[in-house]
């Protein structure tokens, strides 16, 4: 198992950033653009996304900001509060063949949590980005990282995803992304 994030393993997975629910987020805004980043590095480094939509007949569709960014065939609904209740969602990261699972999305001790704990115990290496998280509370986002941390996933930053997808400074690549870090 690879202690660092690689862009050749990871699937980048957004979890449940919508029109409804995004508003009512402790410092949601913020969880928002760490994901819009996030996004816009995985698309320049061809790094397979997928974004996750809780019931969005009622909560509403992913962002605006982040569904212009993402292709209608990465968009998953589901009802489970788990995307890995989702046998589409499962399939996608079978296809994928990653086996590093880069997560982030809302809220931290719910949708995002379960979806962590399921992908921990079916094998995958699960990096949780904490400043793309969100909950209503910063109380519940505290413990929803905390119980994801004892089950074994990785809790990092957005530039620490990017860092290490990139490898390495210098690249046509990497003066793509460095806006997105300054």
């Amino acid at each position: 198992m690879a202690l660092r994030m690689t862009a050749k393993d990871s699937l980048f997975v957004i979890v449940d950033v919508q029109e409804k629910l995004a508003p009512a987020m402790f410092k949601g805004e913020e969880a928002i653009t760490a994901n819009m980043k996030l996004l816009q590095a995985a698309t320049i480094l061809n790094i397979p996304h997928v974004v996750s939509e809780q019931y969005p007949e009622g909560i509403g569709h992913t962002v605006t900001e982040l569904a212009k960014h993402v292709a209608s065939q990465n968009v998953i609904k589901k009802m489970n509060f788990s995307c890995m209740e989702e046998p589409s969602f499962v399939k996608t990261i079978e296809l994928s063949g990653a086996r590093q699972i880069v997560l982030s999305g809302m809220e931290t001790h719910v949708c995002v949590l379960q979806t962590v704990l399921d992908l921990v115990e079916a094998g995958y290496q699960v990096f949780v980005v904490e400043d793309a998280c969100a909950s209503r509370t910063a109380k519940n986002k505290m413990l929803g990282i905390e119980r994801m941390r004892q089950a074994g996933a990785q809790i990092v930053c957005a530039e620490m995803v990017m860092f290490e997808w990139l490898g390495v400074s210098g690249t046509d690549n990497f003066k793509k992304i460095l806006p997105l870090i300054k």
